[in-house]
């Protein structure tokens, strides 16, 4: 997989979405620019995929509670951010993640990107015989919610549009367990298979410019922002996209 693909002045009203999704499978990470759309196109937009899911304890914008706010102003530290997928401790995570930029800062508050398949490709063939068939537990973790809510997923998932195979994680403190290990062997694992998945030659760095949407395939990339030497505003509406269950492969 070459990493991310860029499209200029993409008519999201009616671009074909069975080739989005093809794409997404194949690139992980869509960026499309120019785009100045509002909440509601941006909206509409994200429904001709499937139905929208939303986080609990996150802050919806304003109008539209399918959508949340993502946003530094206010804060007296930059927020936390470490390589993860979406909302991986409930059955069946969502497929699609995608940002609006509303505010771009004048300088830093990109978002990074890990290739899964890679990830997976470039393990020793010891690592994957070992780890073949295995389930991690994924639990909720740093979002304000009622409930201790976890989830099995295969470690290696095969993605039902490419067909290919990727390494399934997220953050090493929502991966909290793997089947057939101690939790001695299942956190040294984990740390491992995070640090080979982030490494440096697996990432692509995406630098937010105004109109800008980005749209990702949560079966194949992790992602996380970097909130390090963010000068000015740096605001962003998501929505997040329900994988159909009987594709459901994380």
């Amino acid at each position: 997989m070459t990493l991310g693909i860029e499209i200029d002045d993409l008519d999201v009203g009616s671009a074909a979405v069975d080739e989005l999704r093809m794409l997404l499978a194949e690139h992980g990470v869509l960026i499309l620019r120019r785009q100045s759309l509002d909440d509601e196109r941006f909206l509409a937009f994200l429904r001709r995929f499937g139905d929208m899911m939303f986080t609990e304890g996150e802050t919806p914008v304003p109008g539209f509670p399918d959508l949340n706010v993502i946003s530094n102003i206010g804060r007296t530290t930059p927020p936390k951010s470490t390589f993860h997928v979406d909302t991986t401790y409930v059955p069946n995570p969502p497929a699609y993640t995608a940002l609006r930029a509303v505010e771009v800062p004048r300088a830093g508050g990109s978002t990074l990107f890990s290739d899964q398949y890679a990830a997976y490709d470039t393990l020793p063939d010891d690592r994957k015989a070992h780890l073949a068939g295995r389930m991690v537990t994924h639990r909720v973790t740093g979002v304000a919610s009622d409930t201790d809510s976890s989830a099995e997923h295969p470690l290696f998932a095969v993605h039902p549009v490419s067909g290919r195979t990727a390494l399934a994680l997220s953050a090493p403190a929502r991966c909290v367990a793997i089947s057939g290990m101690s939790a001695d062997e299942a956190q040294e694992t984990i740390r491992y298979l995070f640090e080979h998945s982030t490494h440096e030659k697996n990432l692509l760095r995406h630098s937010w410019a105004p109109d800008d949407v980005v749209m990702w395939d949560n079966r194949c990339v992790m992602h996380r922002a970097d909130h390090s030497a963010v000068v000015g505003n740096r605001v962003m509406h998501r929505g997040m996209v329900a994988v159909e269950e009987s594709t459901s492969v994380m």
